[in-house]
């Protein structure tokens, strides 16, 4: 059964940085493609950043110059580095996996599994 966990999640002030990673078992094979949203109170969920079997990634533009999505298919773990937040990036993340071949990767419906999901708090 698979299973993504998510680590990274937490409090800080503006203008700071978290980075957040998201480890995914219980398949052999890497996932295709990988990726991160987020989710505010009485928001929906909405697309952050995505990266595929060859690295190639895409970002919501709020995010874009900020925020890094990076993956290690070795440990089928997928990160991602966020720079410069703001108060509007607070959120509850989440990760996503893939294992079939999506070719954009920035809606829900491209994803099969995801994390349970790590709050991201981000004070003025």
């Amino acid at each position: 059964q698979v299973q993504l966990v998510e680590f990274g999640g937490g409090l800080v002030q503006a203008g700071g940085s978290l980075r957040l990673s998201c480890a995914a078992s219980g398949r052999t094979s890497s996932p295709y493609r990988m990726g991160w949203f987020r989710q505010a109170p009485g928001k929906e969920r909405e697309f952050v950043a995505t990266t595929d079997w060859s690295d190639i990634t895409d970002y919501v533009d709020s995010v874009k110059g900020r925020f890094t999505i990076s993956r290690d298919n070795a440990k089928n773990s997928v990160a991602l580095q966020m720079n410069s937040l703001k108060p509007e990036d607070t959120a509850i993340y989440f990760c996503a996996a893939s294992w079939r071949r999506t070719v954009l990767g920035r809606t829900s419906n491209d994803y099969g599994y995801w994390g349970q999901g790590t709050q991201v708090t981000v004070s003025s």
